[in-house]
Formats: C-alpha cells, sequence, structure tokens
C-alpha cells in the first residue's frame, strides 16, 4: 500500500472513530459537559501515556515548547467543551459539520497571527464555506441558535489549536502532544466535575469509556495519516465523519438532518473539495517548477 493510500485509510478510521465520539457523547445521557469531556480526556491520557513509556520519551515535551503546548492544550480543551455542549444540543451530524469548519477558520488564524498570505482561491472556499454555515444554523436569531453558535466557537478554539500544532510540527512526537493535552484538560477540568458531577449507571460508565477509546482512536488515526501524506492531497477524506455521523443520528437517534441543513453540508463539502483541487494543482506546479529547475 503507497503511503498515500494509508493516510487516506488512516484518516477514515480517524473519522469513524471521532463520529462514534459524539454518538457515545450523546448516547451517555443527561450529564454535565465537564464530566463527559472529562472522563473522555483521563482515558485518552491513560492510553497516550502507554505510547510515551513504551517509546521512551518525555512526558511533557522539550522545555522550549512549554508555552507552544500549553497554548495548543488551553484552546484544545475549551474547543472540546464547546464540541460536546454541541453534540448533546444538535443533530450529530449538524454538530460535526460545524465542528469542521475549523480548517477554514485556521487559513484566517495563519494570516493573521502566522503572516501567511491567504490565496485568492483559499479567501474564496472561506466565504462559500461559512455561506454553508447559515443553511445548517437557519438563524432565528431565537434561543435555539444558541447551541449553533456554540459549534462554531468550538470550531474557533479547534483552529486556534490547530494553529498552534502547526507551530509546533516535529519539534514533540505525536503521542507526547496527546498526553500533555489530554493530562491537562483532566487536571483543568477535574475540580468542576468534583463539584457538578452526577451518579453514572454501569450503561453511562460503557459509553463514557467507549467515548475515550473512539475520541483516542481519531487523535492518533488523524496525526499519524499526515505523517504519510500532506494535508493537502489527503484532508478532504476527513469530511467522511458527517457522512458516518448522519447515518448513526438516523440509526441510534432518529435525528434526520433537514434539507436545507444536507444543502448546507454540501456548500461546505464543495468548498472544502475546491481547496482540495486547488492545493493539489499548486503542489503539481511547485514540483513542476523545481524539477525544471
Amino acid at each position: 500500500m503507497s503511503d498515500r493510500n494509508k493516510g487516506i485509510l488512516l484518516l477514515l478510521v480517524s473519522a469513524l472513530g471521532f463520529s462514534f465520539m459524539g454518538a457515545f457523547v450523546k448516547l451517555s445521557g443527561d450529564l454535565p459537559t465537564v464530566q463527559k469531556a472529562f472522563f473522555r480526556n483521563m482515558i485518552a491520557a491513560a492510553i497516550a501515556l502507554g505510547f510515551v513509556i513504551h517509546n521512551k520519551e518525555r512526558l511533557f515535551g522539550k522545555k522550549e515548547n512549554q508555552k507552544l503546548l500549553l497554548s495548543r492544550s488551553v484552546l484544545g480543551a475549551v474547543g472540546i467543551l464547546l464540541n460536546f455542549y454541541a453534540i448533546d444540543h444538535l443533530v450529530l451530524s449538524d454538530a460535526e459539520m460545524l465542528n469542521k469548519l475549523s480548517p477554514f477558520i485556521l487559513i484566517i488564524f495563519s494570516a493573521i497571527f502566522l503572516k501567511e498570505a491567504a490565496r485568492r482561491f483559499q479567501i474564496i472556499a472561506v466565504i462559500v464555506a461559512f455561506l454553508g454555515t447559515l443553511f445548517i444554523i437557519q438563524p432565528e436569531f431565537s434561543v435555539s441558535i444558541f447551541p449553533y453558535m456554540i459549534g462554531v466557537l468550538g470550531a474557533v478554539f479547534a483552529a486556534g489549536a490547530y494553529m498552534f500544532l502547526r507551530i509546533l510540527g516535529n519539534k514533540e512526537k505525536h503521542y507526547t502532544v496527546v498526553f500533555y493535552f489530554s493530562l491537562f484538560t483532566t487536571v483543568i477540568l477535574l475540580p468542576f466535575t468534583i463539584v457538578l458531577y452526577e451518579p453514572m449507571s454501569a450503561q453511562q460508565w460503557i459509553f463514557i469509556i467507549l467515548t475515550g477509546v473512539s475520541a483516542t482512536v481519531g487523535q492518533f488515526g488523524v496525526t499519524l495519516a499526515y505523517k504519510f501524506a500532506p494535508a493537502s492531497e489527503i484532508s478532504i477524506f476527513f469530511y467522511s465523519t458527517v457522512v458516518y455521523s448522519a447515518l448513526l443520528s438516523i440509526v441510534l437517534f432518529g435525528q434526520i438532518p433537514t434539507l436545507i441543513s444536507v444543502i448546507g453540508y454540501i456548500i461546505i463539502f464543495a468548498a472544502s473539495f475546491y481547496m482540495f483541487l486547488a492545493n493539489k494543482r499548486l503542489d503539481r506546479d511547485k514540483g513542476t517548477g523545481s524539477s525544471s529547475r
């Protein structure tokens, strides 16, 4: 199997992991969002710890990378809380698609904070993606819009976390980054979980544990996928999460996305596909240019 196909396969597995994470979050029932996020990250931290110890790496990374690791963890922790809230209060596929706005928001952040010039095709893709968002949210300027805005805000914080991951690059091993982030979030959420804790049934415990396992599969899958192939070549396959989530919504919860929401999905996917093709063309042109030299 070629490295590109390995990357695609890992990304499809990662998308499936995150889709099941969302489903298990909903199945765990009416529990505080912080409680769900706490156990999700505690399980992920335990699994990542095993990888760090097995590979004899530093638990908390290098001293010079602490600010980057901490910034990524703070933004990621807030992003998870907001995403979990959206999952609990929206149709699963709606919540997942809103979360998938993060690559487009990352383009804006990269232009503002990393001084990376946004190309014309990226600007077009961002505008189209946000138009698609309006179809999903269907703004009515009422209380019902609140969970949708939380979902979008979750994507904003996720994009911020990804920006710091980009700055980190290969300075730290992927399992060290996952462990640091998961442990940080676990520690931060512990006092809130103690105060707001609600007893869980055996079934809820099972779903919470499965949430953590599924999230870890998703995290490791997406991290490893981009080691086999560049994001510009395979990132489009991560949108399979929405297909998985839509099927899980129907099968597990009897929630069918509205036709207008589906139009929003198609618009956002089209924006992503357009960006995917433009990036591939850009990489091909660069390759042709370097070979001609």
